[in-house]
């Protein structure tokens, strides 16, 4: 029997995502979201949770970031090879794109858990013999190309992803859609649970929403009305055609455009966000449907470094499968766990040594910075003062970033220059470094080198943000606004440090930026150095509470067994 025969015998969730980051050599992932789905994964092969994903193959990844000489982001594909990662399947479905049939097949993927859990990642690819030059592209870029291309390939995704599973002979109890992209699997799915009237498929026919919305969890990850997918209608019909008429269509995805978010909202019995905060933005957002709440986490095993795992392993048996048992992080002599910490601190800069030509130095604290560069994620706000940034930290701070910007955001691209300009004119006054093609390699060596981990995004923009729990998992302590996940796991001055007022917003309406950037220029000043120079016994203390009062808990593990209980399981 084929390996993927076996994983048809039992009933299991599809989960449906646009990205999936599941490592560094299989580059179809952007940042978050991808990389929450990659997690997932691994926690529902940990706990031996009955899944399959289902994704898009991108052959040529995100895009590789390169710098010119003025601090320019430069964009290059990242050309990898499927056949040497993955096993092609060999059944291939049809879809329609434009009145023609597009052939997608299938690539798999094997997670495998040292518990013994295992699950199939599917991924899809329309570069086959047969499609035209202009199809067998549709599968190369994530997030590339314009409008069009991105609904052809949600229609791939969706519908495509939504027909193989059912030629391959998996047996589906549940749909989890991974944000909206994938919600036209939606529309596959009413299809085939029409009830014909007077035994007729014409106009009288009855489609079966209920039936549809019992199979159907649907995640949402975006805080903002702008951030949904969106298609014309004439698009729509040009690209896609009559999948279900157009009228039943403008029923169920909006009246004047195609809203994937409300396709999907219509269309599943469970909603959530993906933090607390983030569901009740979401349900303001969206008032005729009832938004749950189950708040994102990070895979522990995945984003241990390997000078803490060790320790955990010594004295946290069993810690990976069972990241609660973290809450005993006090077994941990003190010196054991600073001087874990010191190995990936140092680790880290002999890879900035290597790579950028500078020098770090290991007894000074470091901040780190590192996630998708747009513009509500305020990466330049450290510096809106440089002399007071340097009177606060001139010899006392290093600053390290990374991250990418979309290659069609220029904003954002904007402040990626200013932060390596930035870098320039505090020369060794104060150390800045900006490391290029952040990834999850990089993450893993970036995140537990630092000794805090910055984050300053415009509220309640942010709708849950995991690095900051990767830097817990690692006993960085987060120096962050009030928003997403940190709203959760901020316990000032035992946990980490707010930035800037508590967290009442309900719309970007209100911007407290000056509040903002003042808050964090006096805490860094008279709360944080203080505290890393002058009391090591108390900044190891906060190492620990980090550890044992938000890893344990912010975890793909806990959030898995919500899933179950509260959303697969109904």
């Amino acid at each position: 029997m084929n390996d993927w025969r076996r994983y048809t015998e039992i009933p299991r969730i599809a989960y449906f995502s646009m990205e999936i980051g599941l490592t560094a050599e299989i580059p179809t992932y952007r940042g978050g979201l991808g990389v929450l789905a990659g997690d997932t994964i691994k926690s529902a092969a940990d706990l031996k949770l009955p899944l399959v994903a289902v994704t898009l193959i991108s052959r040529k990844g995100y895009f590789r970031q390169t710098f010119n000489d003025d601090g320019w982001q430069q964009e290059s594909s990242v050309n990898w090879n499927p056949e040497e990662l993955l096993e092609l399947l060999p059944s291939k479905i049809l879809v329609t794109i434009e009145n023609r049939d597009v052939k997608v097949q299938a690539w798999m993927y094997q997670v495998k858990s040292p518990t013994g859990g295992e699950l199939p990642v599917l991924f899809l690819d329309t570069d086959i013999p047969g499609n035209i030059p202009e199809d067998r592209k549709i599968t190369d870029h994530l997030y590339g190309g314009d409008m069009g291309y991105r609904l052809k390939q949600e229609i791939v995704l969706g519908i495509g992803g939504a027909r193989l599973l059912q030629l391959l002979g998996f047996q589906i109890r549940k749909y989890h859609l991974n944000e909206g992209h994938a919600s036209l699997l939606t529309l596959e799915l009413l299809n085939h649970h029409r009830r014909p009237v007077e035994d007729s498929w014409d106009e009288h026919t009855s489609w079966d929403t209920s039936r549809v919305q019992e199979m159907c969890v649907f995640t949402t990850h975006t805080p903002v009305t702008a951030g949904h997918d969106r298609f014309p209608y004439d698009l729509v019909e040009r690209i896609m055609g009559d999948v279900i008429p157009m009228d039943r269509l403008k029923e169920l995805g909006g009246k004047d455009e195609l809203n994937m978010t409300m396709l999907a909202l219509n269309l599943s019995h469970f909603i959530n966000g993906v933090a607390k905060k983030h569901g009740e933005i979401s349900q303001a957002l969206f008032p005729g449907f009832k938004v749950n709440a189950i708040t994102n986490g990070i895979h522990p095993f995945t984003w241990t470094s390997p000078y803490m795992a060790p320790l955990y392993d010594k004295y946290l048996p069993g810690w990976a499968n069972e990241p609660e048992l973290l809450v005993r992080v006090d077994n941990i002599p003190d010196q054991e766990i600073d001087e874990a910490h010191t190995k990936a601190k140092v680790s880290l800069f002999q890879y900035i040594k290597e790579t950028t030509g500078t020098q770090l130095d290991p007894e000074i604290l470091t901040i780190g910075f590192a996630r998708r560069v747009t513009a509500y994620k305020r990466a330049n706000m450290i510096f809106t003062d440089p002399q007071r940034l340097l009177k606060i930290g001139g010899g006392k701070l290093q600053l390290v970033f990374a991250g990418k910007a979309h290659p069609r955001d220029d904003y954002g691209k904007g402040m990626i220059q200013e932060i390596r300009q930035q870098a320039n004119s505090f020369g060794d006054n104060l150390k800045i470094v900006y490391l290029s093609n952040y990834n999850m390699d990089l993450a893993i060596r970036l995140i537990p080198g630092v000794d805090i981990w910055l984050n300053n995004p415009l509220r309640p923009l942010e709708a849950s943000g995991t690095s900051g729990m990767k830097a817990a998992l690692n006993g960085v302590p987060n120096f962050s606004v009030l928003d997403g996940w940190w709203i959760e796991g901020h316990i000032e001055g035992v946990t980490g440090w707010s930035i800037g007022p508590p967290p009442t917003e309900t719309t970007t309406a209100v911007n407290n930026s000056d509040e903002d950037v003042k808050d964090l220029y006096k805490k860094l000043e008279e709360t944080i150095i203080p505290l890393y120079y002058d009391d090591r016994t108390g900044w190891i203390k906060l190492t620990k509470n980090v550890i044992g009062k938000n890893a344990y808990y912010f975890n793909t593990h806990v959030m898995m067994r919500r899933y179950v209980t509260e959303a697969y399981l109904q």
